[in-house]
């Protein structure tokens, strides 16, 4: 199979492109910063796995920054999906990144991929972002939406920003550490892509985390474990505001308890599906 990727160079991609080489797969890199499709690059593909897009927790979200979020989502998965449409022979599949992010602040409500969407800036973003890839799903591509919880991955990403200071022992919940915590690890995340490449019965919203999502004090106290360190610090909401101030409520202090409904009737086997053992073997 003959697979194009863009954002190759972020957290997943990089973790991917070596992978779908090892499987056999022949792999394209795509950079969409600033640049028109040339149709001519997707000519011959079997598939596409869309990654591209302005990190969320790059900085405050200032009117820029979310311009910026905005438009690496919605505006450049357009353009690509309406090259897509356009094509003589299109590819079979259109697996495009997306995020829990679209079902908002929902306190323990167990939500699952017929979930309505949230309110709010990342609500509004996820709906656009998936909406944008309409043109490919109209010309009878199979279009994936794959709504990604929080990653864990060593080399980047949330939990490589926590592990300075809980190393040093001042690890803690974030506000009250209620709100819940839907998690994936890497491998995880990769092994999805892999499946949903392979199993056309896949489409549609797959909700990519493990299956155990915990709140934040857990998450917390699973990490403390893991470093063998204490993790009684807590950061108080008022701080993270007026540190980060909408991002804080946005993305730190969201209550987001997702279940990967699609991906469990579909037959997938997470690796890690409990988060103390994905810690220990992410750490080791």
């Amino acid at each position: 199979m003959t697979v194009l990727v863009t954002g190759s160079r972020g957290l997943v991609g990089a973790a991917l492109v070596p992978a779908l080489e090892t499987a056999g797969h022949a792999v394209r890199r795509l950079s969409l910063r600033g640049q028109p499709v040339n149709p001519a690059v997707l000519e011959g593909v079997d598939a596409i796995v869309h990654l591209a897009g302005e990190p969320i927790a790059a900085g405050r979200w200032t009117p820029l920054q979310k311009a910026k979020i905005r438009d690496s989502r919605v505006r450049v998965t357009g353009t690509l999906c309406d090259a897509l449409a356009r094509l003589t022979t299109p590819p079979k599949t259109f697996i495009s990144a997306s995020a829990i992010g679209y079902y908002g602040d929902r306190g323990g409500e167990v939500l699952r991929e017929d979930s309505l969407p949230g309110t709010g800036f990342l609500p509004e973003v996820g709906v656009a972002w998936e909406q944008a890839a309409e043109p490919a799903r109209r010309r009878g591509i199979r279009v994936v939406h794959l709504r990604f919880g929080i990653i864990l991955a060593r080399q980047g990403g949330a939990l490589a920003k926590m592990l300075a200071p809980f190393r040093l022992g001042l690890g803690g919940p974030l506000g009250s550490g209620r709100q819940w915590f839907s998690w994936i690890a890497l491998d995880d995340v990769v092994g999805i892509i892999q499946f949903a490449l392979a199993t056309e019965s896949l489409r549609g919203p797959v909700n990519v985390v493990a299956p155990q999502p915990v709140t934040n004090a857990d998450f917390t106290k699973a990490l403390g474990r893991a470093l063998r360190r204490p993790a009684v610090f807590p950061v108080p909401a008022f701080a993270l505001r007026l540190l980060l101030g909408e991002m804080a409520d946005g993305l730190l202090l969201a209550s987001t308890r997702v279940e990967p409904t699609a991906l469990t009737a579909a037959g997938y086997r997470f690796r890690h599906p409990e988060l103390e053992p994905a810690l220990r073997a992410l750490l080791a």
